[in-house]
């Protein structure tokens, strides 16, 4: 939380000071709206005094004055610098944690150039959660102890990236408890949420032989990462687009195991979504593992093998 006190307005930290130590998720600033905080699934309010209130109309307000104040400490006065950003909706800063935007999209060939008149900004804490996949690691390895490739399976906000991150930073640093030595993992992180990258340079623990390559698409990455850093893993987030299929299958061939994930409650729910039958069909993954929010995020289901069959939770 250091880190996003050092961007907040002074009156902003006076408000705040009260949460530093607090599971906060996410810091919602409307211009002209009630400022709002995220903690889990529950929404609270901020008054004057710096209390919790669930009553909307109590909650401190930002006026046009301060929202701008509190946008040029986010980007340090240096918005052109930040336009390659900007154009994807948000900015990640030193930390980890990352910072949404939206406002009026200004489009060139019908591409979004960048965001002007900016009226919403959502703070976002990044959080390490470390130890959350020990426990599936040894499902998720041959009987030589390397890993297989895996598809990890959660609705939205289910821990699907947590999970990813906590297994990278595990296979790359090794575990004398589990057996398993260190090994180099690329990580193609294309939204900058795995390995929360500031400046090239991860601000979240993935390990001591994991190397990162931030803010390039899953394909192209996956196939740099094979051709460059010769890892036995590679770690991803969310595939599901054709080009996906084609670098997955390289990557396989080449030997090298994949970890990734996708949009879905479970093996069910992921046959009735199109863009995944020829991952399917072609049986690249040998294990899926499923997650929930049941128990909080990064609730862990069950783990299946290639075949659907439960080898570990809840059948």
């Amino acid at each position: 939380m250091r880190e996003v006190f050092e961007i907040l307005t002074p009156t902003l930290r006076k408000v705040l000071e009260g949460v530093v130590d607090l599971p906060l998720e996410e810091i919602r600033v409307r211009k002209n709206r009630p400022l709002s905080l995220i903690f889990g699934e529950e929404e609270v309010f901020i008054n004057g005094r710096g209390e919790y209130t669930f009553e909307q109309d109590n909650g401190v307000c930002l006026a046009e004055e301060e929202f701008l104040a509190l946008f040029q400490l986010i980007t340090a006065s240096s918005y052109y610098a930040l336009e390659e950003e900007l154009k994807q909706g948000y900015i990640t800063i030193r930390g980890g944690h990352r910072i949404g935007f939206t406002g009026q999209a200004v489009l060139e060939d019908g591409k979004v150039r960048h965001i002007k008149n900016v009226c919403s900004i959502n703070i976002r804490i990044a959080r390490e959660i470390k130890g959350v996949a020990e426990k599936i690691v040894p499902y998720l390895i041959n009987k030589n102890g390397e890993p297989v490739n895996t598809l990890i399976l959660s609705p939205p906000r289910s821990g699907k990236t947590t999970m990813l991150r906590d297994l990278a930073r595990i296979f790359a640093n090794g575990s004398a408890q589990i057996g398993i030595p260190g090994i180099p993992v690329g990580i193609v992180d294309e939204r900058s949420e795995i390995a929360a990258c500031y400046k090239g340079e991860p601000q979240l623990d993935v390990g001591i032989r994991a190397d990162v390559l931030d803010g390039c698409p899953k394909a192209q990455g996956m196939i740099i990462l094979l051709r460059s850093m010769a890892p036995k893993l590679i770690v991803t987030d969310e595939i599901g687009r054709e080009e996906d299929v084609g670098a997955l299958i390289e990557v396989a061939n080449a030997g090298v195991a994949v970890f990734t994930s996708a949009h879905a409650r479970d093996m069910d729910d992921l046959k009735k979504r199109p863009r995944f039958l020829p991952f399917l069909k072609l049986e690249i993954f040998e294990r899926y593992v499923i997650l929930s929010r049941r128990e909080g995020p990064g609730t862990v289901e069950a783990v299946l093998d290639g075949q659907g069959k439960v080898i570990f939770g809840r059948g």
